[in-house]
């Protein structure tokens, strides 16, 4: 079976350094997955950036938030979660960057999927995003696309 596709949502304006060592660190060969990064690369203008991210929001099997300590004002983060949810994508948070518990979470993210960066809880949470999406992960990772 392939890897996963993830949509990795982050603020980008205070997080995309962690975004970068996440999706860096997914590729690590001592990590017991990967996981292809399909999230906008740079700033753009907002009718084009709801355009691109829907079309990859549709293409991947789960979004993967990077909760940081200044999540509250990430509009585009929550904008992606309604994306992700309007196209059944399944939907949980690692907190990064000194967040917490207590961090402020963005509209649409539950706390109960929204866990503490250790890779055994990121594999967990890939396993229920890939069972949560069991029908678009067969779809996606079988060829059709």
């Amino acid at each position: 079976m392939s890897n996963p596709r993830a949509f990795i949502s982050f603020d980008f304006d205070h997080n995309e350094p962690q975004k970068n060592y996440f999706v860096g660190q997914c590729k690590n060969s001592r990590v017991p997955f990967s996981v292809s990064d399909w999230s906008a690369k740079e700033a753009m203008p907002q009718s084009k950036w709801e355009q691109i991210v829907e079309e990859k929001m549709k293409k991947t099997n789960m979004c993967i938030v990077l909760v940081g300590k200044s999540m509250s004002s990430a509009i585009g983060v929550k904008k992606e979660i309604e994306m992700a949810k309007k196209n059944n994508v399944p939907v949980f948070g690692v907190y990064v960057d000194g967040a917490n518990s207590s961090t402020t979470l963005p509209e649409g993210l539950p706390r109960s999927k929204t866990i503490k960066w250790t890779w055994e809880g990121v594999v967990e949470m890939i396993e229920w995003a890939k069972n949560e999406g069991k029908n678009k992960f067969v779809r996606f990772s079988g060829g059709v696309k």
